[in-house]
């Protein structure tokens, strides 16, 4: 066999490269460029999804903080209705227990009344 030089080889791997590399290589370029258009398309629908998603949940909590705000402004009057009522039934039972107490002393004077007349009849019956 004869020996080849440098230069003959390189060429030959350059021809051989050209021929049956090249290709094959140009074929696992092409797949790899789908599985990367695939990927961005899949990463765009992700993006995409998560975004509506991310939508729907960002309303439904604005729609949660309204209720609040509304339930803590239902408490606030009823807090507020309670309070009234509250005061007013303080000050009836103020009433009440100034009428009561009146009309006791009321009773107690005449009671007292009532025994003295009652005293001064026995003495007057016994002598």
């Amino acid at each position: 066999m004869a020996e080849m030089t440098k230069k003959e080889f390189l060429e030959l791997l350059n021809e051989f490269s050209k021929k049956t590399l090249d290709p094959k290589f140009d074929q696992i370029d092409k797949r790899f460029e789908r599985i990367d258009s695939r990927f961005g398309e899949f990463r765009e629908e992700v993006i995409h999804q998560f975004h509506i998603i991310s939508e729907d949940v960002i309303s439904k909590v604005q729609l949660v903080a309204e209720g609040v705000a509304n339930l803590n402004e239902k408490l606030d009057r009823h807090a507020d209705e309670n309070r009234k009522d509250h005061m007013e039934t303080i000050a009836a039972i103020k009433f009440s227990y100034a009428e009561l107490d009146r009309r006791i002393t009321n009773l107690e004077a005449e009671m007292g009344d009532l025994k003295r007349r009652i005293d001064k009849v026995e003495r007057r019956s016994v002598s």
